[in-house]
Order: structure tokens, then C-alpha cells, then sequence
């Protein structure tokens, strides 16, 4: 019994995994779609009139897209000022923080803003002002790149970690097609009440006609021109052959419409490239010319250089020179001194020649021995000197 009930349980936990699973991917496929057919319609109204804050469609887009950004985001649970100062969590502190690395960016413009303070007023703040700066995809393209930062702010099954996320960029490249015009200010820019997505304007049973094959298509547009057959598919309408080349035709203009604004964005980006080239080839020419004239300019420093070096070895050497025969002078006018301060005597060494260094030095230790003797040692050497100078006397006169 006890088993059975645990099976049970894991069956039930189970099932609700599966149903969760597939409530997640409902919505993201909901949201992406919607998504499309919301661009769809900016296209389509920004070829009639501008676009600006009183547009349905954009607001209405603007709403879609604050839901995807919004998607499972982790905002809804967790410390508050972990992400937020002002304790309301939204997909701006992601973005703050993922997009800061795009190029001239509009984060610090729009933390700078003085009527916009909550987290959830930036962020649509910052869709305003990307869509008006044409850059909203390589924002979003540069966000998602950051994978460490977008896994730490969102849930698993969420839009921004999943491949809808590149057919997101994909779609939003179109509205580079689009001047936009906003005023950043109004109730929609305070954040304090949510958006809500109308989905009416794309629940039109036209709309269903994608799902059709096109042999699937001709045949029911046979089968409509004739009174006494009826449609093979339960779903498709009574509708005449011109009605269904209408709608036809009216498909083929709205996709020829998206490429063509499209191939006008995208000429237009390659023309800015070209120029951006052009600017980078000038100034790596500008570069390399510079770095000729600083090599040159090193060359002759260094030549410079060692000239200066063998002139002061030069000098060193003549000081060197000039050094020893000073101090060799010296030596010999001290020596001549020396000879004239003697008192009168039988000379140091033989006659005419000049005391050597030599004897210089055994002059000097002569005169470091004591002058004074003691009586005893007088005494005896006169004694010696008596003994020595008194005559023999075998040779004393008789």
C-alpha cells in the first residue's frame, strides 16, 4: 500500500514536471509569435504615417516586449536589493549590467534621468531610446552574448536563455527600418502600473492560412469556384477565388514590404560600413606614416647619442691624463723642498744627481727613528769610538 502511494506521488510529480515544461514553452511560443506579427504591423503602419507614443501598435509592441524581457525572470522572488535599489526588480538591472559593454550605449543616459526612478520606468525608457537609436537587436545580441549574467538573472525555460532568443534578434533587425519619435515622459513611462498585451488585433482567422500547404491551398481554392462541393478541411471558410487571391496578394505585399525595409536598413548599414572602413584605412595610413617618422626620428636620436657618448669618454680620458701629470708635479716640487730644507751635510746620495722616490721614503724612515738616546747607549758607542780611533802600539813612535 505504502509503495503504491509513493508511485503515486512520483506519477502525480511527474506529470505536473510535464505539464509545467509544457506551459513554459506555450508561452514562449506565444510571445515570439505575437512578437512577429506585432513588427509585422509597425512595418506596415510606418509605410501609411509615423510612429510615435500614440501608436497602438507600438504601444502594443512595447508591451510584448517588456513580457519577453520579463519572462521568467528572477526578479519575481529573491532579496530586493539584490538587483534593485528602490526594491522593484526588472529586466532593466539585467540590462544595465549585460549591454554596458555596447559601444556608446544609453545606460548611464538613462540612470542619469531625472523623472525616471524606478527599475521598471528605465527599462522602458530604454526601449524607447534603443528603438529611436536603431540599435535595439545589438543590444539585445550583445546581452545575450553575456551568458554568465543572463543565466544569473533568469530561470531555466526562460525566453533569453533558449533559441527563441536569436529569432528575437533576427525580428527586431526590421525596425532599424523605422524612424521612431518618443517623449519620455506620461503614465506609461511612472512604471507603477504593469502593460497588458492586446491580442486581438492578431486572432483574425486569415491569419490561420500559414498552416496550409500550397497544394492543400489550390485545392480548396478549386473546390470554393464550384456551388456543389465543400471545403475538404473543417476550419477553412466559404470563401470566393477572388477573396483568396486577395488575401494572396495582400500576404505577397506585406512580406515584399518587410524585405524592403529591411534591404533598405541593410543597404544603408553597409553604406556606414564602407565610410567607417574608408575613416580606418585613412587612419592606419595616417598610423604607419607616423610610425616611419618615429623610427627615423629614433635613428638620428640615436646616432646623436653616441656621439655624445664618444665625446665624453674623450674628455674622461684627457681628464685622466691631465690628473696623473698633476699629481707627478706635485711628487716632484714636495722632493725639491725637501732637499733645500736640509741642514749642511754630505748629501743622500752620489753628486748631481736628484733624490729618486726611493730614497725619498728611506729618508722618511731615517727621521721617523727616536732623536734622543739614553746615557748608557751614548756611553758605550763612545767607548766604541775611542777603542777604534786609538793608535797601536806597534805603530807608535819610539
Amino acid at each position: 500500500m505504502e509503495s503504491h502511494c509513493i508511485r503515486s506521488t512520483m506519477a502525480l510529480g511527474l506529470s505536473s514536471k510535464k505539464t509545467s515544461s509544457r506551459n513554459v514553452s506555450v508561452e514562449r511560443k506565444n510571445l515570439i509569435t505575437v512578437c512577429r506579427f506585432s513588427v509585422n504591423t509597425l512595418l506596415e503602419k510606418y509605410m501609411i504615417e509615423p510612429i510615435d507614443d500614440s501608436s497602438e501598435e507600438f504601444v502594443n509592441f512595447a508591451a510584448i516586449l517588456e513580457h519577453i524581457l520579463s519572462h521568467r525572470f528572477k526578479g519575481d522572488h529573491g532579496p530586493a536589493s539584490w538587483f534593485s535599489s528602490d526594491g522593484q526588480r526588472g529586466f532593466w538591472d539585467y540590462i544595465r549590467l549585460a549591454c554596458n559593454k555596447v559601444p556608446n550605449n544609453c545606460v548611464s543616459s538613462i540612470e542619469n534621468m531625472e523623472n525616471i526612478s524606478s527599475s521598471r520606468a528605465k527599462g522602458r525608457a530604454w526601449i524607447r531610446v534603443a528603438l529611436m537609436e536603431k540599435r535595439m537587436s545589438e543590444y539585445i545580441a550583445t546581452a545575450l552574448r553575456d551568458t554568465r549574467t543572463t543565466r544569473r538573472f533568469y530561470d531555466d525555460g526562460a525566453i533569453m536563455l533558449r533559441e527563441e532568443s536569436t529569432v528575437l534578434t533576427g525580428m527586431l533587425i526590421g525596425l532599424s527600418a523605422i524612424d521612431f519619435s518618443f517623449c519620455l515622459k506620461g503614465e506609461i513611462m511612472d512604471g507603477k502600473t504593469p502593460v497588458v498585451i492586446d491580442y486581438t488585433p492578431y486572432l483574425k482567422f486569415t491569419q490561420s492560412y500559414d498552416y496550409l500547404s500550397d497544394e492543400e491551398d489550390r485545392h480548396s481554392l478549386e473546390s470554393s469556384t464550384s456551388e456543389e462541393s465543400s471545403p475538404d478541411h473543417p476550419y477553412l471558410p466559404l470563401v470566393t477565388a477572388e477573396d483568396s487571391w486577395y488575401i494572396k496578394w495582400r500576404k505577397i505585399e506585406q512580406k515584399f514590404r518587410i524585405v524592403y525595409a529591411q534591404k533598405g536598413y541593410l543597404e544603408e548599414l553597409v553604406r556606414l560600413r564602407e565610410s567607417q572602413l574608408k575613416d580606418l584605412e585613412a587612419e592606419n595610413k595616417r598610423l604607419k606614416l607616423r610610425l616611419e617618422e618615429v623610427k627615423v626620428q629614433n635613428q638620428l636620436e640615436k646616432r646623436e647619442l653616441e656621439g655624445i657618448i664618444l665625446e665624453l669618454q674623450e674628455q674622461l680620458h684627457s681628464f685622466m691624463s691631465t690628473d696623473q701629470l698633476s699629481t707627478e708635479i706635485s711628487l716632484s716640487s714636495d722632493s725639491q723642498r725637501m732637499g733645500e730644507g736640509k741642514h749642511e751635510g754630505e748629501p743622500w746620495g752620489p753628486l748631481g744627481k736628484d733624490p729618486t722616490p726611493s730614497m725619498l721614503g728611506l729618508c722618511g724612515s731615517l727621521a721617523s727613528l727616536p732623536s734622543c738616546k739614553s746615557l748608557a747607549s751614548l756611553k758605550s758607542n763612545e767607548c766604541l769610538v775611542s777603542d777604534s780611533t786609538e793608535p797601536s802600539p806597534a805603530h807608535s813612535p819610539s
